[in-house]
């Protein structure tokens, strides 16, 4: 008889639980905002579009919608970021090095530790770019102009406080440089400056040159190679400048959201990155792929920041 009332009481006991207390929802059972902190139609965005393409492969139920911040180099967007609410539906588009850089030189509404990484999908060098009618041929007849005609030069970049002004003041330091500086809110921006005769010159990520390679030559890449993607453009240190610098793409949440939200999405995104058909798509929007895991982007992030604090003169 007792057997017999435990055996009806844990049956009850069970449909009340299954009645009464509703199931926990996989997640993602809403669709998800992602920030990009740099204006539509940049660099940023287009990767952030061909991994949107992917998702929409392994996640179907459940769409991003893409919200733009951009302004202060990255600042603003990358704040939005660490604020959101920390649920798992707001993921963002972190440039590197420059949420370091404006976390070391700004009053910025975040710090590195206000995130969870997911993962790294890009290392983009940085290049010296004029446009096809330029009378520069190279990146040395750039940099002996500016010697030759201080302040006459103008050089666009994206920023203050971003990866292309680091290499910029790293062009100062070594070089002298003396150029008008013309900042913009993002590389199409930038782009446009330069294709509408706004600046002479630009520092700019390889990506965002690609797809305009019929209006605009690379001179020369800031990078330790040569590219797979412009075999017959020389490095920097070919041409005898110490200049290495690397714009990398990456996705974050803010800090502290459920811990199954978080291993969801660095499972997913890996799966994406590796993708054969991801990767044919990055090559051909010029996205020079590179996978880091969340754990060994942070490392990397942490080994820059004694470099940056030197280069913005802060300690």
């Amino acid at each position: 008889m007792r057997q017999r009332f435990f055996t009806m009481f844990a049956i009850t006991a069970a449909l009340f639980v299954a009645v009464v207390l509703p199931a926990q929802a996989a997640y993602p059972e809403k669709p998800v905002n992602m920030i990009i902190a740099f204006t539509a139609g940049g660099s940023s965005d287009v990767q952030a579009r061909i991994m949107e393409k992917y998702w929409n492969k392994y996640i179907p139920q459940q769409k991003w919608v893409f919200v733009y911040k951009p302004g202060a180099g990255g600042a603003i967007g990358f704040g939005e970021i660490a604020m959101s609410k920390k649920d798992g539906y707001t993921i963002g588009g972190i440039n590197i090095p420059h949420i370091i850089i404006q976390a070391v030189t700004q009053k910025a509404q975040f710090k590195l530790g206000d995130f969870d990484y997911i993962c790294q999908v890009v290392n983009d060098p940085q290049c010296v770019v004029v446009r096809k009618d330029s009378k520069f041929k190279s990146a040395r007849e750039v940099f002996d102009y500016s010697k030759a005609n201080p302040g006459k030069l103008k050089i666009g970049l994206v920023g203050p406080n971003s990866g292309h002004h680091m290499m910029y003041l790293d062009l100062k330091k070594q070089l002298g440089f003396p150029v008008t500086e013309v900042f913009y809110k993002g590389t199409a921006d930038q782009n446009a400056a330069l294709l509408g005769g706004e600046i002479d010159a630009m520092l700019g990520n390889l990506n965002d040159v690609m797809r305009s390679l019929e209006e605009m030559n690379i001179l020369a890449l800031a990078a330790e190679k040569r590219n797979d993607f412009l075999p017959n453009v020389p490095t920097l240190k070919e041409e005898g400048y110490d200049i290495f610098s690397n714009i990398r793409r990456a996705f974050v949440v803010p800090k502290g959201i459920p811990a199954d939200a978080l291993a969801f999405l660095r499972e997913t995104f890996k799966k994406i990155c590796l993708d054969p058909d991801y990767l044919k798509d990055m090559k051909q929007a010029g996205q020079p792929a590179e996978y880091l895991d969340g754990v060994a982007l942070f490392k990397h992030m942490q080994s820059l920041d004694a470099d940056i604090k030197a280069a913005f003169g802060k300690k």
